[in-house]
């Protein structure tokens, strides 16, 4: 009952997968899958891939009117096709279509033994917008003793249902696929922040130094045991094709898996992860390489290749980022320092993942077309000689105007071929 569709849905569904099955057979979408794989192998030649996330602006992309299923199912699966489908037909970035209709594991995590409720608020449009937690550690000293290593379940039965019902849906149009990140989460400093809050963080640098370096030692370690207890059973599978370990930034790679890899099941060495400190903006390089690096180090040392970094500026902490396991990609976001970035990353291998403004797309009401070809040009000059990637992230709206994330699209296309 919980997956039943009526047969209009279901009639409709298929359409949408045939839909999405045709463009993924064009040959655009083989044309991307190579620009990709020459970026993520390291080819001096590879063109850079231009991507815009529209997930932040889903009030203008995905409104409630497109959408025809009635049922909790039906809206899940239609939300899926119509993502990638809208996608190609109104943005046409660098993403590839997806052969395949991709679910994951019905897995349960107690992360931490106590929980985070959440207060949320919604806008004058409805939609929740704001939020807070409502932190379990009030005083370290004393609460540090409430977090408990992560508890973990798996639903085989319930999954092995889901693929039943999704490839009977879709059987000859479109095959189904189990996908999965590595399950644990290398984000440490954000887990700080929703246990503590980011005063308390910052103050208990000075205050309590002891207890957090425990705290960071805790996290670092439930996230290993969450990583590892995916790896023993048997929950991984590979991500070193179309999908993003984060952010929009695909993984195309033939660089995984490493040796000895035997499917279906994979290997942290196999998977391409991502961990960030956006909550460290305001610590110094000191005081990161004291309390953070070291922790992140040892979290993200199992994966096959690493993503690192969101918002927050990479540069003040490169000398110690340059030294993560495995490092691959970097954000290179509107704060960071591009030209100190594109310097250091010459000979590295790691791919200059640049963030541009978002404002051209979400604040300007009409695209500031020389402005943006200018942050552009900018960007590219600052990496010369290093592999980038160009990824449009935080646009929260383009002001019911979709032609202008196409046209932003287009120019940067316009500005690379020109380099």
């Amino acid at each position: 009952m919980e997956w039943q569709l009526s047969d209009h849905e279901r009639t409709y569904l298929r359409d949408l997968a045939k839909k999405q099955a045709d463009y993924a057979a064009l040959p655009v979408m083989a044309e991307r899958k190579k620009m990709w794989y020459a970026l993520n192998d390291g080819s001096p030649t590879a063109r850079p891939p231009v991507v815009i996330e529209t997930w932040t602006f889903d009030r203008d992309f995905m409104p409630e009117g497109v959408f025809q299923c009635t049922s909790q199912a039906g809206k899940a699966i239609e939300r899926q096709l119509l993502n990638n489908i809208r996608n190609y037909e109104l943005i046409n970035d660098d993403k590839v279509m997806p052969d395949t209709f991709n679910f994951g594991w019905f897995v349960d995590i107690d992360e931490f033994g106590v929980s985070i409720p959440t207060e949320t608020r919604k806008d004058s449009q409805g939609v929740e917008t704001a939020y807070r937690f409502l932190h379990p550690i009030k005083d370290l000293k004393r609460d540090l003793a409430l977090l408990k290593p992560a508890k973990c379940r798996v639903d085989r039965e319930k999954t092995a249902a889901r693929k039943e019902f999704l490839e009977d849906l879709f059987g000859g149009i479109l095959p189904v696929a189990l996908r999965t990140g590595v399950f644990g989460s290398p984000f440490l400093t954000n887990r700080v922040i929703e246990l503590m809050g980011m005063e308390a963080f910052f103050l208990a640098m000075y205050d309590c130094p002891d207890e957090l370096h425990q705290l960071m030692a805790y996290l670092r370690d439930n996230s290993l045991l969450v990583m590892r207890w995916a790896q023993s059973e048997g929950l991984l599978r590979l991500n070193n094709a179309n999908q993003d370990a984060f952010g929009s930034s695909y993984n195309f790679t033939t660089a995984l898996p490493a040796a000895g890899y035997q499917p279906p099941a994979a290997r942290l060495c196999d998977m391409f992860g991502s961990a960030n400190s956006q909550e460290t903006v305001s610590v110094s390089p000191a005081m990161f390489h004291d309390f953070c690096f070291p922790y992140y180090r040892d979290a993200v040392a199992p994966l096959g290749l690493l993503y690192y970094g969101c918002c927050e500026p990479v540069h003040p902490f490169w000398g110690d980022l340059q030294r993560l396991p495995h490092l691959k990609k970097i954000s290179i976001s509107r704060w960071c320092d591009e030209t100190f970035m594109g310097q250091a990353l010459q000979g590295t291998g790691v791919i200059f993942s640049r963030k541009p403004d978002p404002r051209f797309l979400g604040v300007d009401v009409k695209l500031d077309e020389a402005g943006w070809k200018a942050s552009i040009r900018a960007s590219l000059k600052a990496a010369r000689g290093v592999g980038v990637e160009f990824i449009v992230r935080d646009v929260y709206t383009v002001h019911g105007d979709l032609s202008k994330p196409r046209r932003a699209a287009e120019l940067a296309r316009q500005v690379i071929d020109q380099r």
